[in-house]
């Protein structure tokens, strides 16, 4: 019963102040009649009148309230701009939209202050989308000074050089920071009076700097750097004329070996993927020996043809596998594009391209003379381009240019990650299932963007 009164004496009280405030306004209508307005409580003139809105504006904000996603902040203006441009009162827009009347008269002086600017912009967006995101900028809270900055920027820019040095050079026997050290050597340097770990980490964090990260990196410095981009260009010129050539009858084929690839067997099967939870893959595991699978990727096809799965990848391997490729199409031309492995470059391998390519000349002897004499002179005459049969090398640690590695990751991420098998001989049939799959399903031709490092800046 006490809470009904409480509520009668409320609407009560409003219905008067109301009926004072109307009584105000035509006061103030009779006595100046050029100048409308609506009355605060504190006796003041507000204004805040009726706003005119194109039917796009009103279109545009009326979308913004019904949006679901909507930030209420936005959905609440909105509402207030509308409410007034349906010719309301401030007071009924307050009390609809549960807000001070304050609140109306500061986001209606704020739309009329940027109603011309609308406008013209209307006019020249014909995209409601850019127009509806400007609608929103007048509608976000204007820019504050907030709290003055604790750290100077040269303050900040010291600490992230900080970051940046080995710990070794502040005499602390460690090979990474931690916020925490970083903030110590701070205080230590004199470079703040006062900060902590979490700010450290915050400024780091704003930097983009990460100590606690780090990657294997190769530094290659070539002895020849002409030559080396010479060598890029070149395996990267094949893989664009790889479809012309394969249109002639010329093979181009990039082949290598990946070597342990180990037979696991998990000690119990996976747990499947569910609603929320990703596939889990037993940690134990019992081993089963390993395979050397070495495989050609035909670029212009993006095939898999003739592997060679065995224990082994020794010179014989090798040249096995070459004289069972080869055998696909014996009297064509043959352009293997290769790393720079000792069995790529070996003496058997010299032999038997002079036979197949009929030239009948002094080899030399392995190790001494001639063209057998060593790697250097061997992998010269497999390179050489007047061979119905020749190697194209990629240069020193750059095997990332061979796309058979490509090929190699799909291996891995499709069948290698998850699987399990209980003998090498699982494994061998696996492999060969999933090249058949993969020749049947996935084979195309790699897109091959990378042209090589210019030789200028």
């Amino acid at each position: 019963m006490f809470g009904a009164m409480y509520d009668l004496l409320v609407d009560w009280g409003q219905h008067v102040v109301d009926s004072m405030l109307e009584g105000a306004r035509e006061v103030l209508k009779a006595i100046n009649p050029g100048r409308g307005g609506e009355v605060t409580a504190q006796g003041g003139s507000t204004g805040a009148g009726a706003i005119e809105l194109t039917a796009r504006q009103r279109r545009l904000l009326e979308g913004l309230v019904r949006r679901a996603t909507g930030a209420q902040r936005l959905v609440r203006r909105a509402g207030i701009i509308l409410g007034l441009a349906a010719g309301r009162s401030a007071s009924e827009v307050a009390k609809r939209l549960g807000v001070e009347r304050q609140t109306v008269y500061k986001w209606w002086q704020r739309w009329q202050a940027r109603a011309s600017r609308l406008q013209e912009a209307e006019a020249q967006e014909g995209n409601d989308q850019r127009l509806s995101a400007l609608l929103e900028q007048v509608l976000l809270d204007a820019s504050r000074g907030g709290k003055p900055a604790t750290f100077s920027p040269e303050q900040i820019v010291k600490i992230v050089a900080l970051a940046c040095e080995h710990p070794k050079t502040c005499g602390r026997p460690i090979t990474r920071w931690t916020s925490k050290e970083l903030a110590a050597e701070a205080l230590k340097r004199g470079l703040v009076k006062q900060i902590s770990r979490a700010t450290v980490s915050r400024l780091l964090k704003q930097a983009r700097i990460k100590p606690h990260l780090s990657r294997y990196w190769l530094n290659a410095k070539p002895p020849d750097p002409a030559a080396f981009d010479a060598q890029v260009r070149a395996v990267c010129a094949l893989y664009r004329q790889a479809a012309e050539l394969h249109r002639q009858g010329i093979h181009v084929v990039c082949t290598d070996e990946k070597t342990g690839i180990q037979a696991l067997e998990h000690k119990f099967p996976a747990k499947p993927v569910r609603v929320g939870q990703v596939a889990r893959i037993e940690h134990e595991y019992q081993r089963h020996g390993t395979l050397c699978l070495i495989a050609n990727f035909e670029v212009a096809t993006g095939r898999i043809v003739a592997p060679s799965i065995g224990p082994t990848r020794t010179e014989v391997d090798f040249l096995a596998h070459l004289q069972q490729t080869v055998a696909g199409d014996p009297q064509g031309q043959w352009l293997f594009i290769a790393d720079n492995l000792n069995t790529h470059q070996s003496a058997s391998l010299v032999e038997w391209v002079a036979e197949q390519c009929g030239i009948e000349i002094d080899l030399g002897v392995k190790d001494k003379c001639g063209i057998l004499q060593s790697m250097k002179t061997r992998a010269a005459f497999l390179a050489d381009p007047s061979h119905r049969i020749r190697f194209v090398y990629t240069p020193k640690h750059s095997s990332w240019l061979n796309q058979v590695e490509i090929w190699f990751s799909i291996l891995v991420g499709r069948l290698l990650k998850r699987a399990s098998f209980k003998s090498t001989e699982q494994l061998h049939q696996a492999l060969v299932d999933f090249i058949n799959y993969f020749n049947a399903t996935m084979a195309k031709p790699f897109k091959w963007t990378y042209a090589g490092k210019p030789l200028t800046v």
